[in-house]
């Protein structure tokens, strides 16, 4: 009984230490997304605020590298949160950890880190992106978002997207398409946040799950941003 009671107080004080540094790792990463989207936020030919109104969830992947042992591929994590509500017109959810899978902007990606912001536009992009893993422009159709003064000009693609999707690298900011991707929860990530297992889709939509202090910045500057929901 005792070798039984030790083998068990080992087993602990090997697996709380890995639990506690996977949930730094993700509080980080969501105080790195809040600055992405601060920084991209004010940018004067960001993303135009009617676009955001308009959006029903955001996702968020900061600093996304070249993935060496991917040929022409990359990969990230990030976050999304959706606005609440049987029709997405709430305040913005708890954030659930979202992968990014990407092959086709492997060409895009080079030594920089690079950030990607994705708007989704409707209910229809929003339920397919938290159904299952989701492949761009397949399952959900994807476009480049316009920014700026351009955004005026792009009512047709604005209409017929699903998802907009934005890039910045270098400084530069830019609408870039993500075709080919494919976008899913991040299922470890979550239950090391929240402390059990529980998917994107309960996270964002169920509207019981409360947020994690790390997040309280980043729902902030949502909230500032974009406090109601303007429908279309």
């Amino acid at each position: 009984m005792k070798n039984r009671m030790l083998l068990v107080v080992l087993m602990l004080v090997c697996v709380l230490p890995v639990m506690a540094d996977k949930e730094e790792k993700v509080d980080d990463r969501i105080n790195q997304s809040a600055i992405v989207l601060k920084e991209i936020l004010a940018m004067p030919d960001g993303i135009p605020k009617d676009l955001l109104d308009k959006s029903y969830c955001v996702v968020i992947y900061p600093s996304v590298k070249k993935a060496a042992f991917i040929v022409g591929g990359s990969y990230g994590r990030g976050l999304i949160t959706c606005r609440k509500g049987h029709d997405f017109s709430g305040p913005w959810s708890a954030p659930a950890m979202f992968a990014l899978e990407a092959g086709s902007v492997g060409f895009q990606i080079g030594a920089q880190a690079t950030d990607f912001v994705l708007l989704v536009m409707n209910d229809s992009g929003a339920r397919s992106v938290l159904s299952s893993k989701v492949k761009l422009g397949a399952d959900a159709s994807i476009a480049a978002g316009p920014v700026g003064r351009d955004a005026a000009a792009a009512t047709d693609i604005v209409m017929k997207a699903e998802i907009l999707s934005y890039s910045r690298a270098q400084g530069l900011f830019a609408g870039v398409s993500l075709e080919g991707s494919t976008l899913r929860s991040d299922d470890g990530a979550n239950k090391a946040l929240y402390g059990k297992e529980l998917s994107a889709k309960e996270i964002v939509r169920e509207g019981t799950v409360a947020p994690p202090a790390s997040a309280t910045r980043l729902l902030e500057i949502l909230r500032r941003a974009s406090p109601a929901h303007m429908m279309k």
